[in-house]
């Protein structure tokens, strides 16, 4: 019990924010109806709960199943063995993942189905499959990471030049919300796995940064691959906007129980049949053995199915309608300053972003502190969600426009700065994507995109979560700039004394 209260205070403390900020927007900005209202705290409730437990799941079984595949692919020497590990277990994980769940269904919707939830998460899947593996042999053979970043993104750049601008956005918004709260959690052990069985040396815990960077990469590379080779024309969708009420939003809420506890239990079984192979069939293991992690997996599947069933139930709604109802009005200004808002006090709740910022403390023995790195993260995420609202008012403000140059100062950047600081600064663009980001603000801005008459949801309804992956890069490799800075200007003063 005393994990699941640890979870349970970390998840209230990171939505408890967004019930304040929509009640003060109902008090001071715009009049939601008590039927809103009421499917949006109840939806609430369930993301509450859901997330607790979900959580709960992640540290009992995901992150331990994680390890031991680790540690087992490594202890067998071969490298066919990791490659082909790595590509299973990266495609099953990645489709269990909630945020990219969430942002799959929501292209099927606004898309009319012409781009399947399924497809999305497919193609995702395998690239972020593919460049785990990469950053597993990376882990073996000691590759440096910024000459492979470098690489990476030179090759999107240049698909991007041949994908169509619909699925430009939707591309880098899968890479944030595919690292999240099962598939970070699990490459990261896994990656632990592997690293602690090599031989003849020590994976210091500046090495463990930069896993996330790359397997986000393959998502943005799965999705725009996709594109090329199946083009779709030009695409056009529009999103509802309303809640239902009375007996309307208990069906609602019954028919997406239902749908969720089919689905979730289709994305969760490959993971449960991976680990009984492994363990049951190859390590000889029995049940008994492993109790604690077939209990975490029960945990994983309830938690998702409330999770899931409360963001399509109402939690999303409201997002929706507080976007719509603002930029309906032609209020802007507002609009912008609630997006920033909304996106600082994201980051501010998100326990991973904790977590973070003390792992950054501790490897580094405390010569960077928490603070400046959290303000770094802050300024970042809300700068973004900012952008994207601009980029939703002004017409001719296109996505690349933003993306590009923001890439390119962050592959620049990753030549000067110390070399833990670019690892760092791309899990972090992965860290800032959680789970509110790929349901609240994403529904927010795609109801703003829906109420400004010149925009179009395919283009401007995406990009958001691109845009609060892509800023922290940039903010903390100029952290480490000015660390560096610092440091050198340090150096050079004792040496004059």
């Amino acid at each position: 019990m005393g994990l699941l209260n640890e979870k349970f205070r970390e998840v209230l403390s990171s939505t408890i924010p967004t019930l304040v900020i929509v009640f003060l927007i109902h008090f001071f900005v715009i009049d939601l109806s008590t039927e809103a209202l009421i499917a949006f705290v109840i939806g609430l409730l369930l993301v509450i709960i859901g997330l607790t437990i979900f959580l709960t799941g992640v540290d009992l079984a995901i992150n331990p199943i994680g390890e031991l595949m680790g540690k087992g692919v490594a202890r067998s020497n071969k490298l066919w063995m990791l490659i082909a590990a790595g590509l299973v277990m990266g495609f099953f994980i990645s489709v269990a993942e909630p945020s990219l769940t969430v942002l799959g269904a929501q292209i099927g919707i606004v898309s009319g189905g012409v781009v399947s939830a399924t497809a999305i998460v497919s193609v995702v899947s395998i690239g972020l499959a593919i460049l785990l593996v990469i950053g597993l042999v990376r882990i073996v053979y000691n590759w440096k990471i910024v000459p492979l970043l470098s690489i990476l993104y030179g090759f999107i750049f240049l698909l991007s030049l041949f994908t169509a601008t619909e699925f430009v956005s939707i591309a880098f918004d899968a890479s944030g919300a595919t690292t999240g709260a099962i598939t970070v959690p699990f490459m990261l052990a896994l990656s632990v796995g592997v690293a602690s069985m090599k031989k003849n040396s020590k994976s210091s815990e500046a090495d463990s940064f930069g896993m996330v960077a790359l397997a986000s990469s393959g998502a943005i590379l799965g999705v725009m691959v996709y594109n090329i080779l199946f083009p779709t024309g030009d695409l056009t969708g529009t999103l509802e906007i309303s809640i239902g009420s009375g007996d309307s939003f208990i069906v609602s809420f019954l028919n997406n129980l239902t749908t969720q506890l089919l689905e979730v239990a289709i994305t969760v079984f490959p993971i449960l049949a991976m680990f009984f192979f492994y363990q049951n069939i190859l390590m000889k293991k029995s049940f008994k053995n492993n109790r604690r992690i077939w209990i975490g997996m029960i945990y994983v599947y309830v938690g998702l199915v409330l999770f899931l069933t409360g963001v399509n139930a109402g939690f999303m709604d409201i997002g929706s309608l507080i976007g719509y109802s603002i930029a309906a009005e032609g209020r802007y200004v507002i609009l912008t300053l609630v997006g920033i808002v909304l996106g600082v006090v994201t980051i501010i709740a998100e326990p991973a972003v904790s977590v973070l910022t003390h792992q950054i403390e501790d490897v580094t023995s405390g010569s960077i502190k928490r603070g400046p790195v959290l303000l770094s993260l802050c300024i970042g995420v809300g700068a973004a969600v900012g952008l994207s609202i601009i980029r939703i008012v002004i017409p001719s403000l296109e996505l690349w426009h933003i993306i590009l140059p923001g890439y390119i100062i962050a592959i620049g950047l990753s030549y000067i700065v110390p070399t833990i600081f670019v690892g760092m600064a791309f899990d972090a663009g992965g860290v800032a994507t959680g789970p509110l980001t790929a349901t609240f603000i994403l529904a927010f801005v795609q109801g703003a995109t829906e109420a400004v008459p010149h925009a179009e949801i395919m283009l401007e309804g995406f990009g958001m979560i691109a845009l609060v992956a892509m800023m922290p890069i940039v903010t903390l490799q100029l952290l480490g700039f000015v660390y560096e800075l610092q440091k050198k200007k340090a150096e050079a003063a004792g040496q004059t004394d």
